[in-house]
C-alpha cells in the first residue's frame, strides 16, 4: 500500500504535461485520481464523458436572487484534448479509477476577482519570487521570454521520467516557503483535505493532478490534517461570501459550456495556460517534429491567401533557419519560438516599434506586423467546442427555445418588424431582451434609436455564431426565463451606477433599453440606489436629460409597457426635485452645453405642467414628493437674480410665461422679458432671448408688445454693440419653427413701414456671407471712411 500519493504538478495546457498525465496513470493504476477542479460538479463528472468536440469549459456561478443584495462570483474550468486535466479525466475513466474534483466551488471568497480557474493566482510576494527565478533562469540559459523558456525545459520531447523531476524541481524552486495569498490557501486546505480522506480510504494508489503552485505545498499540507472518514462537503454559502448577510439568498449552478481555442491563446488575453493552443493541439496529435512542419504549411497558406509577401525562397529560408535556430539554442528538434523567430527574421523587412509577440505575455501589442498578427492568429486556431446533443442544459435555454417558437423567430433570419402591429411588439421585446443579454449574433441593423423617437419598424439580423450557445448559457446564472434574465442583468447595470461618471446619461440610456425590452418591475433595492445616486449628481444638464426620457415613458410608454411604471415615478421624482436644486444654485453656462442647460428647463416645465393640471387629490396620490409651486419660486428668483447666467433667466422668466395659461392666478414675475433685456449687456442679450424663446416662443411672438420693444432694444445698439448682440440673436431666433419666424419676421417689416416687402427678405441669406460678416465688413468700411476723413480724403 503506497504511504504517499503521487503529486504531480503540472501547467494548464502544456502537451508535455498532458503526456505526463496519461502515462503515469496508465502505470500506476490508481484508484483515486484527483483533480484540480470545481468540487460542486463532483456529482455530474458522467456529463464530461459524453461525446462532446472540445474545447469545453465548466462554467460556475453562485448569485445572489436579488440583484444588489450580495455579490456575483463565476469562473470558468475550461478543457483541451492536450490539457492535462483533461487527460487525467480520461486515463482515470479508462481505468476505471475513482475520479472527483477537489478544489473549491467557484462562488467561494478564494475567487472574488478570478474569472479563470486556471489562471495564475500568485499574490505580488510570489509573483515577483516567481519573476525573478525565472528571469535569472532564463539569463542563465540565454533565453528571453517565460514561454520560452518552459518550451526549452519541459516541451523538447525528454522522457517522462526526466520530465517528472524536471517539473517537480522547478516547481519547487519557484513556490519556495510563500505560503500564498489567502484565497491561495483557502484552496491548497480544500485539496489537502481530499488527499487526506483518499489516503485514508487505503484500498489504492492516489494520483494528484494540481497546478505546479500547489503541488509543494500539498505534499506538506495534507499531512498534518487529522482524518477525513467521509468525502469532504461543499461549504456553506455562508463561508464563501466574505459580505454574507444571513437575510440574502444565493443561486449557484455549474453547467458544461462550449469554448474556444482564442479563449484559451494569452495573447487574447487568457491569463494562463499555454499560448497558441492550435499549436499545441498539433504537438499533441502529431508530435513536437511534424507539428512545426504543420504550423509551418499552415502559415504559409494563410499569408499567400492574404497576399502578403511570402514566396518560395523566403519560405526555404524560414525552414533553414528555424533547424539552425534549433541546434544553436542546443534543441533537440525546433520549438515554437525557434519557428516563430525564423518567420520573423526572414519574412519581417523592416524595422518593428514593438516587440515579437512572444517575447512577452498577453493580448498583442498595437503596432505589431500584420505579417506576425497572421502567424499568432494561425497559432491561435479557430477551433470551437461543440456540446453533446444530450448535455444537460440550464433553464433559461428551454424556456428560449419555447419562446422564440412562440414568437415565430428562427436563427439565423432576418426579421423585419411593424411595431405598430402587437405580435410583432411582443418580438421586438424579445429580441431587444438577447440584446440587453449580449448575446453574439443578435443585431439591430435599423430600429429605434429611444423608446419614444417615433420610429415604427425594425430590422433584426439573427446569426448563430459558435460562440452563442456559451454567451447563453453564461446567460442563465441571470434568471430561468428570458424576461427574467433580461430583467436582472438590467438591475445589475443600474445598480451599479452608483457613483459612476455619467451616472445619469447611463440611466438614461438603461431605463430606454428597458422601455425597448418592455422590462419595467425593477426590485425595491433598485429604486433605493437609483435615489442615493441622483442625489450625488451634481451636473444639471444630465439630470433634465433623465427626467425628460423618464417623463416621457411614464406619460406616453403605453406602446413599450412603461406608461406609469413605479421606477419611472420614482426616476422623475428625484431627478425632479435635484434638478431644481441644482437650477437655483448654478452659476455660468458653459457655451457648449446652452441647448442641454435649455432642454432641462423645458423638463422641468413639463412635469411642472403636468402637476399644476392635475387634481390635488390624483397629485398627492402619484406624486407626493412633488411641488410645483416650488419651481414657479426658484424660477421668479432665478430670474430676478443679477448674478445668473442671463440663458438661465431668460429660461426661468420664459418658464414662468408660459405656465400663466395653467396658472392664471399666479403672480406677475419679479422681471418681465423686456425689463430683462434691458439691463443686460449687448453680448449677453442673446442668451437670455434664447431662454424666453426657448420656453415661452407661442407667448412672446404673438405679443405685439414684445416685438415692438424689442424692436426697439435692437434699435438702440450702436454699431459695435450690435455686432456683439448679433451671434447669440441669430441662435435665439433659431427657437422658432419656420412659421412663427415668418410671422415674426412680419411684425418686424410692419414696425419698418415695409410690408410690402416679403417676409423672405428677412428669412434668407442674400450673400454666401452670414450676417455677422457683414456686420463686421460694414462696420471696418466706417472705419476707413473715418480715417479717410481725418486726412481729408473722403
Amino acid at each position: 500500500m503506497n504511504k504517499t500519493p503521487e503529486i504531480i504538478g503540472i501547467r494548464h495546457h502544456s502537451p508535455a504535461c498532458a503526456r505526463l498525465v496519461a502515462a503515469r496513470i496508465n502505470t500506476l493504476k490508481p484508484r483515486y485520481v484527483l483533480i484540480e477542479g470545481p468540487m460542486d460538479f463532483n456529482s455530474r463528472l458522467d456529463e464530461l464523458f459524453l461525446p462532446h468536440q472540445l474545447p469545453l469549459a465548466i462554467y460556475s456561478y453562485g448569485v445572489p436572487q436579488q440583484p444588489g443584495q450580495g455579490v456575483r462570483r463565476g469562473s470558468w474550468s475550461p478543457f483541451a484534448e492536450h490539457s492535462p486535466e483533461w487527460q487525467a479525466l480520461q486515463q482515470a475513466r479508462a481505468i476505471k479509477a475513482e475520479i472527483r474534483f477537489m478544489d473549491l466551488p467557484a462562488w467561494h471568497a478564494a475567487f472574488a476577482d478570478i474569472a479563470n480557474r486556471y489562471a495564475d493566482l500568485a499574490d505580488a510576494e510570489q509573483q515577483q519570487r516567481a519573476e525573478d527565478f525565472e528571469q535569472a533562469l532564463s539569463l542563465e540559459l540565454g533565453i528571453q521570454g517565460r514561454d520560452a523558456l518552459w518550451d526549452r525545459l519541459f516541451e523538447d520531447q525528454c522522457d517522462v521520467q526526466e520530465l517528472e523531476q524536471r517539473l517537480s524541481h522547478y516547481f519547487e524552486r519557484l513556490r519556495g516557503e510563500v505560503p500564498g495569498s489567502q484565497g491561495n490557501q483557502d484552496r491548497e486546505a480544500m485539496m489537502a483535505r481530499w488527499i487526506r480522506w483518499a489516503m485514508d480510504q487505503q484500498d489504492g494508489a492516489v494520483l494528484v493532478v494540481c497546478g505546479g503552485y500547489h503541488a509543494p505545498t500539498l505534499m506538506k499540507l495534507w499531512q498534518n490534517l487529522p482524518s477525513e472518514e467521509h468525502e469532504p462537503e461543499l461549504p456553506a454559502i455562508s463561508q464563501c461570501f466574505d459580505d454574507w448577510q444571513g437575510d440574502t439568498q444565493y443561486t449557484t449552478g455549474s453547467y458544461l459550456v462550449p469554448y474556444s481555442y482564442k479563449r484559451l491563446d494569452a495573447f487574447t488575453g487568457y491569463a494562463s495556460g499555454m499560448p497558441s493552443p492550435a499549436f499545441q493541439q498539433w504537438v499533441w496529435e502529431f508530435g513536437l517534429e511534424q507539428a512545426g512542419l504543420y504550423a509551418f504549411q499552415r502559415i504559409l497558406e494563410r499569408l499567400r491567401k492574404l497576399n502578403l509577401p511570402a514566396s518560395t525562397a523566403d519560405m526555404g529560408a524560414v525552414y533553414l533557419r528555424g533547424q539552425a535556430l534549433a541546434r544553436l539554442r542546443g534543441h533537440q528538434l525546433p520549438l515554437r519560438n525557434d519557428w516563430l523567430d525564423a518567420m520573423a527574421g526572414s519574412l519581417v523587412k523592416e524595422a518593428m516599434d514593438v516587440p515579437l509577440p512572444w517575447s512577452y505575455r498577453g493580448p498583442l501589442r498595437p503596432g505589431t506586423e500584420p505579417i506576425l498578427v497572421q502567424m499568432m492568429a494561425v497559432l491561435a486556431g479557430e477551433s470551437h467546442g461543440k456540446l453533446a446533443a444530450n448535455t444537460p442544459r440550464p433553464p433559461l435555454l428551454i424556456s428560449l427555445e419555447l419562446e422564440l417558437a412562440r414568437l415565430a423567430i428562427t436563427i439565423p433570419s432576418e426579421v423585419k418588424l411593424d411595431l405598430l402591429k402587437p405580435e410583432d411588439r411582443q418580438r421586438s421585446r424579445a429580441l431587444h431582451q438577447l440584446a440587453l443579454l449580449a448575446i453574439p449574433g443578435i443585431h439591430c441593423l435599423k430600429g429605434v434609436g429611444q423608446a419614444m423617437s417615433g420610429e415604427m419598424s425594425e430590422h433584426w439580423q439573427l446569426r448563430s455564431p459558435l460562440e452563442q450557445v456559451a454567451a447563453l448559457i453564461e446567460a442563465a446564472s441571470y434568471g430561468a426565463t428570458l424576461a427574467d434574465a433580461a430583467l436582472a442583468k438590467l438591475e445589475e447595470a443600474l445598480l451599479e451606477l452608483h457613483g459612476s461618471q455619467g451616472m445619469v446619461v447611463a440611466l438614461v440610456k438603461l431605463l430606454n433599453q428597458a422601455a425597448l425590452a418592455g422590462l419595467a418591475d425593477f426590485s425595491n433595492r433598485v429604486v433605493e440606489q437609483l435615489t442615493a445616486a441622483v442625489s450625488q449628481e451634481g451636473n444639471f444638464e444630465d439630470l433634465g436629460l433623465a427626467l425628460e426620457a423618464a417623463h416621457m415613458l411614464y406619460r406616453h410608454g403605453e406602446s413599450v409597457g412603461m406608461q406609469g411604471a413605479a421606477i419611472l415615478l420614482t426616476v422623475i421624482q428625484i431627478t425632479f426635485d435635484r434638478a431644481l436644486w441644482l437650477c437655483e444654485s448654478y452659476g455660468s453656462v458653459n457655451p457648449a452645453d446652452s441647448h442641454r442647460h435649455i432642454a432641462a428647463f423645458q423638463a422641468i416645465r413639463l412635469v411642472t405642467r403636468d402637476l399644476l393640471a392635475l387634481p390635488d387629490a390624483d397629485r398627492n396620490t402619484l406624486f407626493p414628493a412633488l411641488e410645483a409651486d416650488r419651481a414657479l419660486t426658484v424660477w421668479q428668483r432665478k430670474a430676478a437674480s443679477t448674478d445668473a447666467d442671463p440663458l438661465s433667466r431668460g429660461a426661468a422668466l420664459g418658464a414662468l410665461l408660459s405656465l400663466n395659461d395653467t396658472q392664471p392666478d399666479t403672480a406677475s414675475p419679479n422681471a418681465q422679458p423686456l425689463a430683462l433685456l434691458a439691463t443686460l449687456a449687448a453680448n449677453k442679450m442673446g442668451d437670455a432671448l434664447s431662454g424666453l424663446i426657448a420656453l415661452a416662443r407661442h407667448q412672446l411672438t404673438q405679443d405685439l408688445t414684445f416685438v415692438d420693444g424689442l424692436n426697439q432694444l435692437v434699435t438702440a445698439l450702436d454699431d459695435e454693440d450690435f455686432l456683439l448682440a448679433l451671434p447669440a440673436m441669430r441662435g435665439a431666433f433659431a427657437w422658432l419653427p419656420p412659421r412663427e419666424r415668418g410671422e415674426f419676421a412680419r411684425q418686424i417689416l410692419e414696425l419698418h413701414q415695409a410690408s410690402h416687402l416679403p417676409v423672405s427678405s428677412l428669412n434668407r441669406e442674400i450673400t454666401a456671407a452670414t450676417p455677422q460678416e457683414i456686420a463686421a465688413m460694414q462696420q471696418a468700411e466706417k472705419r476707413a471712411l473715418e480715417i479717410l476723413g481725418q486726412w481729408g480724403l473722403a
